[in-house]
């Protein structure tokens, strides 16, 4: 399973790398760069299914959505 993901702000595009949890969903994520609050896009149940390059810990597993 793997815990690290680059998360990439839509609005700036700015990329920054993210140790995900593994017993919550993040549903929020400000990003470092230009300060936008990211939230999961309609039908992913956290910012890293969103806008990550690895799904969260739940979806990797097979267990489906953390939400």
């Amino acid at each position: 399973m793997e815990l690290t993901s680059e998360l990439t702000c839509p609005e700036c595009g700015a990329t920054h790398v993210e140790t995900m949890p593994t017993d919550a969903c993040q549903f929020f994520y400000e990003c470092p760069a230009c300060k936008t609050v990211l939230r999961p896009k309609p039908g992913d149940c956290c910012v890293y299914c969103s806008y990550g390059t690895v799904a969260c810990p739940p979806v990797q597993a097979g267990d489906g959505c953390c939400a």
